[in-house]
């Protein structure tokens, strides 16, 4: 799997930045409100430093009028703080969330698109971690970073220049503190992101041990292993404490530091300001002036320091979003890729070689196999032979090494991916049926299928007649990966599906292995009825499900040893007439 180069902030930053260009006016307006609000804080001050001037200059000057004035003059700017608050706080997290939903909706739409040698690599509960609670962070990230460091920047610069206009020298003496507090907090922020990606690659390791445990929890619970599960389970929570640990002994220096710098820049104030203030330097209103523009430069340093923790909490996601989203998939449609509307089902592998990314020896090594329209191929073999191999390279499910393989003629790279698999169907041994009800999970093989449609294909699948025994009939539910059904009803529901797809070419994955002898009875009269008038390959290692096949193929490791009819292939007495053999005796 191909990884990106670690990128720094910015660059990450930079790649966030065409997320916000959807609700640019939503932004703009959240910034206006924000300068805003900055105003208002900013004023109050100066109305303190105009009172106490004029009751330290001279008493009589501080009228009653003056003050009233003051006081609605604050009162209504505390009006426009009220209402522009509201709408930082209400539209712009709204609009953060908007660019949560846009990120996960890519993040799940580039899920769709990678190919199987992926998901053969990947933990599915890692992938659920980055969906959601890494996608978390970036609501909070996505309003409040452009929002806190405008803040800041407003505050920091018109402190500097009201602050100047009182004492140049006085005023570099306050800020001259601020270089060292950044350095030493940028210091922290780095450590800080390392542990915070770290917790979510862990947090992701807990999930998908999670998942696993719960999912397989019928196969824990009848080897008695619950005391392992915990056990395992134990190892990563205590691992995840670990991290933990490290990132709060991180985010406690950070802190720290930054209430140490924060009394500096107090006392620095009040001992370098009295100092001024005894020499003639500045007055005592400038002087309540500095002491309250250093309690506001300070809130929104803190305010940009306790953001720091969620900006590499954001960081981070964006980080292990883009991660993903850098990961090429590794079959592409061509620019000029076709769309098939009909297809005969004439198949053939033209010196096809194939070896998986984790191993470099090939399962396939130069294939060559032509399939007739409607012709039944079954394939048999020992495991590892390239069998599911074989099967998987028609729909593109995996690409092949080198060759080809035409469908009708046409090279399957030169046809769109999604042309090619609506013309194929897989009825595979392990069925998977999503969470709902049985209609629904019929339906999957045509969207727009109607009730008559639906029936039908479950008629034909054989099917029909134990949906209709059930209490809530088409409309049962199945449970989660259909628990609530038998093996033999469920593989039943999935060739319904295909019968409602109603594809040319047709893929049989061991799909009676893991029924008992009824089900397989039911299941595969269903299929002979299916595989009917189509291009069929059918893998099976019970030998008696082929025998009337068109054609079986022997793959082994060194390809196709042997081809021909049941009979033929009896009759010369090879591979295929022991493993037959070996079969009948069992």
């Amino acid at each position: 799997m191909p990884k990106r180069k670690k990128g720094n902030s910015i660059g990450l930053i930079k790649r966030f930045l065409p997320y916000y260009k959807k609700y640019k006016w939503i932004m703009i307006v959240d910034l206006l409100c924000a300068s805003l609000t900055t105003v208002c804080e900013l004023i109050l001050p100066l109305i303190v430093r105009q009172i106490t001037d004029a009751a330290t200059a001279e008493v009589m000057s501080l009228t009653l009028k003056m003050i009233v004035g003051f006081g609605i003059l604050y009162l209504f700017l505390r009006l426009i703080d009220t209402a522009a608050n509201y709408y930082m706080s209400s539209v712009g997290h709204i609009m953060g969330t908007k660019i949560e939903t846009d990120m996960r909706r890519d993040f799940f739409g580039h899920l769709q698109k990678l190919s199987f040698s992926y998901y053969d690599n990947a933990k599915v509960g890692t992938l659920m971690s980055r969906i959601t609670s890494d996608l978390f962070d970036v609501t909070e990230f996505a309003h409040h970073c452009p929002e806190e460091f405008f803040i800041a920047a407003i505050k920091i610069i018109c402190s500097f220049i009201i602050l100047c206009t009182m004492s140049i020298p006085l005023t570099l003496i306050v800020f001259s503190i601020i270089p060292p507090m950044i350095i030493v907090l940028m210091m922290f922020n780095r450590r800080m992101k390392a542990g915070f990606k770290e917790s979510r690659a862990q947090v992701g390791e807990l999930n998908s041990q999670i998942e696993d445990s719960l999912l397989g929890i019928r196969v824990v619970k009848s080897f008695a292993n619950e005391a392992l599960e915990e056990e395992k389970f134990d190892k990563g929570n205590k691992k995840f404490l670990k991290i933990k640990t490290k990132v709060y002994h991180i985010m406690a220096g950070f802190h720290s530091s930054t209430r140490f710098f924060d009394g500096l820049m107090y006392i620095v104030v009040v001992v370098a300001g009295a100092i001024f203030m005894l020499n003639g330097k500045i007055s005592a209103a400038d002087y309540v002036a500095y002491l309250m523009f250093v309690t506001t430069l300070l809130t929104s340093i803190r305010r940009i320091v306790e953001f720091g923790e969620q900006f590499q909490r954001g960081i981070t996601g964006i980080e292990r979003f883009c991660e993903i989203m850098d990961i090429e998939p590794d079959i592409k449609d061509a620019i000029d890729a076709q769309t098939i509307e009909k297809v005969d089902g004439k198949i053939e592998f033209k010196d096809v070689s194939f070896s998986y990314e984790s191993n470099n020896k090939n399962v396939l090594s130069h294939l060559d196999l032509k399939v007739k329209s409607g012709e039944s191929i079954a394939l048999v073999g020992p495991s590892g032979g390239g069998k599911t191999t074989l099967c998987s390279l028609i729909p593109r499910f995996y690409e092949v090494s080198s060759g080809a393989i035409l469908i009708d003629g046409v090279d399957i790279k030169d046809i769109s991916t999604a042309s090619l698999r609506a013309h194929i169907g897989v009825v595979a041994q392990d069925v998977y049926l999503f969470s709902g009800s049985i209609k629904e999970n019929i339906a999957y093989g045509k969207q727009n299928a109607t009730d008559e449609e639906i029936e039908k294909a479950a008629v034909l699948a054989g099917a029909h007649e134990f949906i209709t025994s059930l209490p809530d009939g088409y409309d049962t539910y199945v449970g989660e990966r259909g628990v609530k059904l038998s093996g033999g009803q469920k593989q039943r529901i999935s060739i319904a599906r295909v019968f409602l797809k109603d594809p040319p070419i047709l893929i049989l994955d061991e799909a009676t292995s893991a029924l008992d002898n009824e089900s397989e009875k039911l299941v595969q009269t269903s299929l002979e009825t299916l595989a009917r008038g189509r291009t069929t390959f059918t893998i099976a290692h019970r030998l008696t499900t082929i025998k009337n096949a068109d054609r079986i193929l022997v793959l082994t490791e060194n390809g196709i040893e042997e081809s021909g009819t049941h009979s033929e292939l009896v009759a010369k007495g090879g591979l295929y007439s022991e493993l037959y053999k070996m079969y009948s005796e069992m």
